[in-house]
């Protein structure tokens, strides 16, 4: 059993080590941005890229908040929205990217294929106060090329899978008579990774007032872009992401309840571990809580709670330690087969502080979209020590297990066997998921297969659920609860089960002041038959020296004799 939980935990370290290099960045997408734009950064930046997973007919909103102008300034205000089938093409783009993709009409990267919508603007004086930045009608999009295409085929409008003019004129009727409400720019034309570049840059002034300082030039301006969709501001992506949590959620409601229930019932012979399994439910229960509130939030208002997602990493955290803990006291048999831990107890207590530890930096810096080395920097080693901590466990899995068979314990016996088969089959559906999702997306050119990304934070949390189940299962409260306890005149090692461990301990090994025949007998050794001779002759006690001693009348015949001689 050791040895195959050895090779097993070799196998996933080397897997999860692949898993978390590659990982792709889990961040919610929100859906209104707020972009402030003034006559110092504009000549550091002057193009903007917002990026989202959109369902179709999804509506794209500009709208001008605000300004705040020393003197009238004209500036020119365009936009660009392109989709691609490349879903890692359009949220791997940072602001050096953008200059490559802004007003292209071709591929950029391979595979990219998509449509694009360009619209400008006449120039606007910053002082007018009033400024409508809708258009009347939304933009018929046109097919995104390859570089080598010509340039008729450049003009080719859009038409999912375009090949008869009835389609195209299909979609520009579509959009030409659509309803366009207010500040509304453009229209999602299929499901798919959408991004849209808005461009700013100050044309110059009509009336610059001569020799004025820095500050009687400078200017501000705010602009708002709004992403709405069927199902408010949620991300096509994440819409089953999202249910996903509001089920799971429901299930730990209804898991704790049904363990609450259980506990309450049996409540005088509940064992030590059950507290532990009722904590994680709970922590669980609250996790997906938090998580399906926070989707909630970005649904219905478009923007993300940063506090409330620090949060929710922190309890995942939370929880995420406190089940391997759990695992591991359970692997090591405490309370069902040793009464304390002893020793052990500072050594999980320091395992499960470190994987805290690490858990929490590596979520946070995550959720704020830190810089991918510090990300990878926090992962690995949070992989590393998941990897020792299943050793671990397989390895005192074995231990527990060997000791309860040497004991006949078969009620134990059966319940450690189940639960090391389902710590198994853990490892083994682990091992089958990331190698399917290093096949589709990490080793991808072009992540086309987005629709399932939702999986790759959805499996794991689903497998966590299946492997506390089985534990409330196997651990649950009933009448029989005393079974699984440990007893100290039954678990106690009796002589014949220390004898046994002690042969299998030393199994091999030449035994000191024994000697072995070729048969297999055993003889002793000299100072053994010594005291073999000490016990047969020596008497130990008055009684047995009683024969030894001469009686009166012998004494009496004794002397006689002696006064004949003389």
């Amino acid at each position: 059993m050791a040895t195959l939980g050895g090779m097993s935990v070799s196998l996933i370290t080397l897997l999860l080590f692949l898993h978390v290099i590659q990982q792709i960045q889990a961040v919610l997408q929100t859906g209104k941005w707020v972009l402030n734009v003034d006559s110092k950064n504009i000549h550091e930046q002057n193009k903007f890229i917002f990026t989202k997973t959109l369902f179709k007919d999804s509506t794209v909103f500009l709208q001008w908040m605000s300004e705040d102008c020393k003197h009238p300034v004209n500036l020119s205000i365009s936009w660009y929205l392109r989709s691609s089938r490349c879903y890692d093409e359009v949220f791997g783009l940072d602001n050096s990217d953008i200059n490559n993709y802004f007003m292209m009409h071709t591929e950029v990267r391979e595979g990219g294929t998509g449509f694009f919508v360009f619209h400008n603007y006449e120039p606007m004086e910053c002082g007018q106060h009033v400024h409508e930045l809708a258009v009347k009608s939304f933009d018929v999009p046109r097919k995104i090329m390859k570089s080598e295409s010509t340039a008729s085929e450049r003009e080719e409008t859009v038409g999912k899978n375009a090949t008869t003019k009835s389609e195209d004129e299909e979609v520009q009727e579509r959009m030409t008579s659509s309803v366009v409400p207010p500040y509304a720019v453009a229209r999602a034309w299929e499901d798919g990774p959408y991004m849209f570049i808005v461009h700013v840059e100050e044309t110059g002034s009509s009336s610059e007032p001569r020799g004025g300082s820095e500050e009687s030039k400078a200017w501000k301006l705010q602009l708002e872009i709004r992403m709405l969709g069927p199902y408010q501001y949620i991300s096509v992506s994440e819409w089953p992401l999202m249910c996903f949590y509001m089920v799971m959620c429901i299930i730990y409601v209804l898991l704790g309840v049904l363990w609450l229930g259980l506990s309450a019932c049996y409540w005088r012979d509940l064992l030590r571990i059950q507290f532990w399994i009722g904590g994680v439910v709970f922590l669980g229960m609250l996790e997906k809580a938090v998580y399906y509130a926070e989707f909630q939030s970005i649904r219905y208002n478009g923007v993300s709670v940063q506090g409330a997602v620090v949060f929710a990493e922190i309890l995942s955290a939370v929880k995420r330690t406190l089940a391997r803990v759990l695992v591991i006291i359970a692997s090591l048999g405490y309370g069902i087969v040793k009464p304390r831990l002893g020793a052990l107890l500072h050594r999980v207590v320091g395992v499960g502080l470190v994987y805290l530890t690490f858990s929490v930096v590596e979520g946070v810096l995550r959720v704020n979209t830190a810089q991918d080395d510090l990300v990878l920097l926090a992962a690995i080693p949070l992989a590393v020590l998941d990897s020792a901590l299943c050793w671990w466990i397989f390895i005192s899995l074995a231990q527990t297990m060997k000791l309860l068979r040497l004991r006949r314990n078969l009620v134990k016996l059966s319940l450690y066997r189940h639960f090391t088969n389902t710590l198994i089959f853990t490892v083994i559906a682990s091992v089958i998921f990331i190698i399917w999702m290093s096949k589709t997306f990490k080793f991808s050119k072009c992540q086309s297969d987005w629709r399932e990304l939702w999986i790759d934070d959805a499996f794991w949390r689903f497998l966590f659920s299946i492997v506390l189940l089985v534990i409330m299962f196997l651990w649950r409260p009933s009448i029989n609860n005393q079974r699984y306890a440990f007893t100290p005149l039954l678990d106690e090692m009796s002589d014949e089960e220390k004898e046994a461990m002690m042969s299998d301990a030393f199994e091999g090994m030449k035994m000191r002041g024994m000697k072995t025949e070729t048969n297999g007998s055993t003889i002793a050794s000299k100072e053994d038959e010594d005291l073999k001779w000490v016990e047969e002759n020596i008497p130990s006690s008055i009684a047995d020296m009683a024969p030894l001693l001469d009686s009166d009348e012998e004494n009496i015949t004794t002397q006689f004799e002696i006064s004949k001689m003389e």
